[in-house]
Parts: C-alpha cells; sequence; structure tokens
C-alpha cells in the first residue's frame, strides 16, 4: 500500500482545519495571512467567478473579537476610498462565527517593498500615498490607531493601501472621543492598550483611550516616516534618534521630529498638514515644521531652481570673458 502524497496530506489537513462557510457562494481554497484577530483566507466567489478575502476571527467563544471584527467590517463599509479595500459582503460560519468578504489584494508590505533599493523621492512619494487614505478616513470620523509598515500594502501597479481597520475608533458628533456602539466586556476600554509597539503614540501607550485622537495617527504616520528614513525600527526615543542623523535633510528631520512629538499639541493638527509639508519638501520649497537659516534658503534655491542658476552663471562667465578679451 502507497503512502498519501504530499499534496494529498495538505489537502486533508486544509479540509480539517479549514472553516466552513454556510454559504452556497464561498469556497474557502487556503489561508493568505493571520494576525491578532483572525485569519484571512483567499476564497472563490463562485457567482461572479472570482477571488476574493474572507477574514474570520480566531474564536468562535470570544465576543470581543467578534464585535471587533464585526466593527470593522462597519468601518470599512463607511469608507469608500481608493486606498482602503473595499467590503463585498458578510456572512456567519456553520460555527456561527461572522465573517466579512474583502477585495483580494495582490501585492507586499511596506516592510517587504523597502527591501528594494528606493530612491528618498519614491521612499516619500509613498508616504504621501499612505497619509491620503488615513485623511479621509478622519474626515468621515475613523481613527486607525494601528499605522505601522505591516498594515501598508503595495500592489503590482502602484497601489497603495492601508490594511487592518479591526481596532479603529470611530468618534461621534456628540463626544469626539466616544464609540457610537457598545464595547462588550473585554473590549476596548479605560486602560486598554491598542497598537504596536514603536508605532503608538505615548497616550495609546499608557491605555488613556479616550484621550486618543487624530494626532495618534498622525503619530504612527510619523513612525513610518522614520522608518523610511532611516530603514531602522522607531522604538520609543525615535524623536530624538532623528535628530541626530545628518544624512537625512534639515528640513525632512524636522518633519519627522514634528510628527513625533511626545505630547499631542506639539505634532501637526492633521494628517494633511504632515502630508502638505512632505509634498513642499520634495517640491523644493520651504517646509513649516524648520526654520530655514539664510545659508539653507540660498542652498534650497540653488538646489530647486539649478539649471536656471547655471544658465545665469555661465552667461556672466561668457560676458566677463568677452568683455576681458576686448580690452
Amino acid at each position: 500500500m502507497s503512502g498519501l502524497s504530499d499534496t494529498a496530506i495538505a489537502r486533508l489537513k486544509a479540509a480539517v482545519t479549514q472553516p466552513g462557510v454556510d454559504s452556497d457562494r464561498y469556497t474557502i481554497l487556503d489561508e493568505i495571512g493571520h494576525g491578532g484577530m483572525g485569519t484571512v483566507y483567499r476564497a472563490l466567489d463562485r457567482d461572479l467567478g472570482r477571488e476574493v478575502a474572507i477574514k474570520i476571527p480566531r474564536d468562535a467563544a470570544n465576543r470581543t473579537l467578534a464585535h471587533r471584527l464585526t466593527r470593522e467590517a462597519q468601518v470599512l463599509a463607511r469608507l469608500e476610498h481608493p486606498g482602503i479595500v473595499p467590503i463585498h459582503d458578510t456572512g456567519r460560519l456553520n460555527d456561527g462565527r461572522a465573517f466579512y468578504v474583502m477585495k483580494r489584494v495582490r501585492g507586499v508590505t511596506l516592510r517587504e517593498h523597502l527591501q528594494a533599493n528606493l530612491d528618498l523621492s519614491e521612499r516619500l512619494r509613498i508616504f504621501e500615498r499612505i497619509c491620503e487614505p488615513v485623511a479621509f478616513a478622519h474626515a468621515h470620523g475613523c481613527i486607525h490607531r494601528d499605522l505601522k509598515p505591516d498594515n501598508v500594502m503595495l500592489g503590482a501597479f502602484g497601489e497603495v493601501l492601508v490594511m487592518d481597520w479591526g481596532v479603529a475608533k470611530v468618534v461621534g458628533p456628540e463626544d469626539d472621543d466616544a464609540d457610537p456602539a457598545p464595547v462588550p466586556a473585554g473590549a476596548t476600554g479605560p486602560g486598554t492598550v491598542v497598537g504596536t509597539h514603536g508605532f503608538m503614540a505615548p497616550e495609546q501607550a499608557r491605555g488613556t483611550a479616550a484621550l486618543v485622537d487624530r494626532r495618534a495617527d498622525v503619530y504612527g504616520l510619523g513612525a513610518i516616516l522614520f522608518l523610511l528614513l532611516t530603514g531602522e525600527e522607531p522604538g520609543s526615543e525615535a524623536a530624538g534618534r532623528i535628530a541626530g542623523r545628518s544624512h537625512i535633510p534639515r528640513a525632512l528631520r524636522s518633519i519627522c521630529t514634528r510628527a513625533l512629538a511626545p505630547e499631542p499639541s506639539a505634532r501637526y493638527g492633521s494628517v494633511e498638514a504632515l502630508a502638505n509639508d512632505v509634498a513642499r519638501f520634495r517640491a523644493g520649497q520651504a517646509v513649516l515644521a524648520h526654520r530655514e537659516t539664510p545659508l539653507e534658503r540660498a542652498a534650497r534655491f540653488g538646489r530647486t531652481y539649478r539649471t536656471a542658476v547655471l544658465l545665469v552663471l555661465a552667461y556672466i562667465v561668457m560676458r566677463t570673458v568677452v568683455a576681458f578679451l576686448a580690452g
């Protein structure tokens, strides 16, 4: 009697471990990835003949995870932006767990993408693209609270997507720090730390959820900018460490330092303000976070208008030579 092949064993294992969807529409194919809240599977949408991604909470008995997954689906449903993965459907597994169906994203994480040799301009361009969906979410009352390179995906055709909105905070019109839906026991509340060490704002690390506002995401973006500029993990002292990096332009260091300020009031007031300062740097303009010296201003002018400056200098030299030869 011959043994089973590796392929057959893998299929049997998948049949035992993969969840069953109580639907005639979706067939789960294999696992794409998993995190603290749930697992994402590649699935086939038989009605439309396309591959999709299905996110399912890890534990059927954990009400907190079920609540967060439902909240994440609600957040994604209200955020229709090219930089945010659209949600297609929701449903329940055979064991009662809720799931939601979203677009299948093909690409790599920002952390993986940074292994390529990207120049500074390209890194800053990606950063601006990351800021766009976050600013859009803020305009619609949603704070991500877990911005990090592993939650940013880059597609094969230049797409930049901010992923994993499972711990997003939805702010209401009456109380800017209140969640509109009831939070079950064990979910986010006073004293609960939400986020990732090194990328979360100090007020998040202290567990003061009521004090967390849009400037917490400004901090998270500042930590991502730190990684883009230095290639290193930010950590808790990132604002102090960036100041001594002489190979990084001072204006960029000032932008990063302001975004990473320990006190929220010292940071940029919005993601748009942060992104606009980075855009000014890329355009060769003065940035709001940095007060230039006259020498820095002259050097920036020279870099921005290098061709024109060289032409003027060449013209002056030529006229000087002609005048000299003419006696």
